[in-house]
């Protein structure tokens, strides 16, 4: 396996939490989880969006920005295998989604300026999901203030994740979780460390259930 630094993605309830956790388990990696509660603004963002969106991505930008930085300056890239679960991007991503004109054009300015400090993936696992079962997975793992989010919100977070994929050309395996079950079917994990042996060229290489 010649990826050093991997990074997983995909919509909220799509699993990339559990995957980078059996995959640094597997490759005996770093692990690097976002560290989502800390954020005081996440439970108001989603009782009052409109008041609480600007502080509450702009903590997230913070608080993945000095993660990834303080991670990535301590490990060997040559050597250590490092899994994540977010893309530094999302915080752009999902800005773009929750800020107000004026706010966003803000915050793209800081993120411009500190972006390029950080160490890109060298492979971008990409879990797809329909949005039901998405809500399935929210309602599973019952965060109580994950349980309103609307479909609505989670087809705009797939759509500004497919325009970004589509737009910039990403090293990214795309895994389809309807079809490949990862957590329940140890064969499927195992589809998933045998594409991780190969070598992609930058765009979007589909993992299909019978390995091709």
């Amino acid at each position: 396996m010649n990826y050093r630094f991997i990074t997983i993605e995909g919509n909220i309830g799509a699993g990339k939490t559990t995957l980078a956790n059996m995959l640094a388990r597997h490759y005996h990696a770093k692990l690097i989880l976002e560290e989502f509660a800390d954020n005081p603004f996440l439970p108001k963002f989603y009782e009052k969006p409109r008041q609480y969106a600007f502080p509450l991505e702009l903590f997230f930008m913070a608080e993945r920005y000095k993660q990834l930085k303080d991670m990535l300056q301590t490990q060997d890239l040559f050597s250590d295998v490092v899994i994540s679960d977010y893309l530094f991007i999302k915080s752009l991503l999902f800005a773009r989604i929750n800020l107000a004109e004026d706010e966003y054009n803000l915050y793209q300015k800081l993120f411009e300026i500190i972006n390029p400090q950080l160490v890109q993936p060298d492979l971008l696992i990409f879990l797809n999901a329909p949005v039901s079962r998405l809500q399935q997975n929210i309602r599973k793992r019952n965060r109580s203030y994950e349980q309103q989010i609307e479909d609505e919100y989670l087809l705009k977070v797939q759509q500004m994740y497919t325009q970004y994929l589509k737009q910039h050309a990403v090293r990214t395996l795309m895994i389809d979780t309807t079809q490949i079950d990862f957590l329940a079917n140890p064969g499927h994990f195992t589809l998933i460390l045998q594409a991780l042996e190969k070598e992609y060229a930058p765009g979007i290489h589909y993992l299909e259930a019978n390995g091709q």
